[in-house]
């Protein structure tokens, strides 16, 4: 077994370690239970106790490389003053940004708004086998300002001309928004992490003449600051297709994610110089051993001799069965046991 920021740094190809986005979360029936009786998501989150808890539940069951703190992109935009509210069956809802209640906020109160999530990495990390990584994350900014600005309408499409009337307080929010986030990065490397993940969930959405401004830029500085400080990054770009080469190209992470979408061969020739992580369909998971398990060889055998982390394109969906997970975890681990 390696950990996933020794593999990250040293880029070792020796196994393929496995983890899954959504691995802590509502396919499990341990969490729905624990979810039943606590309806609110954001409290939820900031219950150190049950968060812990919910983030070991998958390490229990498998044999994960990994765990992920049970968290979310939005407890950002929550310790910056909106409200966030979950509906189901909708998904997020924040309060009307206010740029006068943005510019207030200060990074004493962040951190303090936030330190339940701080304690529950460092309940996690003494109760993880230390051969196992801790991995927190951050959503990267674009990706917030879309659930900030609400900018998102039906579908994957987005309200960009919304956006540019607010050009100016999105600039201002942007540049706070990197630096909130590399203060959220310290702050939980800080409490026992040691990995982690920014996700920029729908950086697909963005025009390809604003990918540099609102994409590329942002992922980079907080990706240089985390190189300065010798944190292993792996970024997501979920969404920007062939675009994942000038990301990789300029952004420079440890670790890039693929996303479903992404062909893994032309992802093997195109990424060069950083770990490659994921890229299976989550719906393959729902599907048929005859169609599941040749699926997961394809991916295992493409990056073979490549340094790879096993994952999905996406986050694991709320149908899947456990017992799914268990058989895939076993099919990547038996598979590194035969290349030794």
């Amino acid at each position: 077994m390696i950990k996933l920021n020794n593999l990250l740094i040293n880029k070792d190809k020796s196994c393929t370690p496995i983890w899954f986005m959504r691995q802590a979360g509502r396919y499990l029936p341990e969490f729905r239970n624990i979810r039943k009786n606590n309806k609110d998501f954001i409290k939820l989150c900031l219950n150190s106790k049950l968060s812990s808890e919910i983030t070991l539940q998958p390490i229990r069951r498998y044999d994960l490389d990994a765990a992920i703190i049970f968290s979310d992109i939005l407890m950002i935009p929550f310790a910056l003053g909106q409200s966030v509210e979950f509906k189901k069956n909708f998904g997020p809802i924040l309060s009307s940004f206010e740029i006068n209640k943005f510019k207030k906020q200060n990074i004493k109160d962040f951190s303090r708004k936030l330190s339940p999530v701080y304690k529950a990495i460092s309940k996690t990390r003494n109760k993880l086998e230390k051969s196992k990584s801790l991995i927190c994350f951050v959503g990267a900014p674009w990706t917030l300002i879309v659930y900030m600005f609400a900018l998102k309408k039906n579908g994957n499409k987005i309200n960009f001309n919304k956006m540019l009337d607010k050009n100016l307080d999105i600039e201002f929010v942007l540049k706070k928004l990197i630096k909130y986030s590399i203060i959220h990065i310290d702050n939980q490397i800080k409490a026992g992490a040691d990995t982690v993940q920014i996700f920029d969930s729908w950086a697909g959405l963005i025009p390809n003449n604003y990918l540099k401004k609102f994409c590329y830029k942002p992922n980079q500085e907080i990706v240089r600051h985390c190189k300065k400080k010798k944190i292993p990054v792996i970024c997501f770009p979920k969404g920007i297709n062939k675009n994942y080469v000038k990301f990789n190209n300029l952004v420079r992470p440890d670790g890039l994610s693929l996303d479903y979408k992404v062909n893994p061969t032309w992802a093997k020739n195109n990424l060069k110089n950083v770990c490659l992580q994921g890229g299976l369909d989550p719906k393959f998971l729902l599907k048929k051993d005859s169609h599941l398990i040749p699926a997961v060889i394809k991916y295992l055998k493409i990056f073979e001799n490549f340094p790879y982390i096993f994952n999905l394109g996406h986050g694991v969906l709320p149908k899947t069965s456990p017992k799914t997970i268990k058989k895939v975890v076993n099919l990547v681990k038996s598979y590194n046991g035969n290349k030794k």
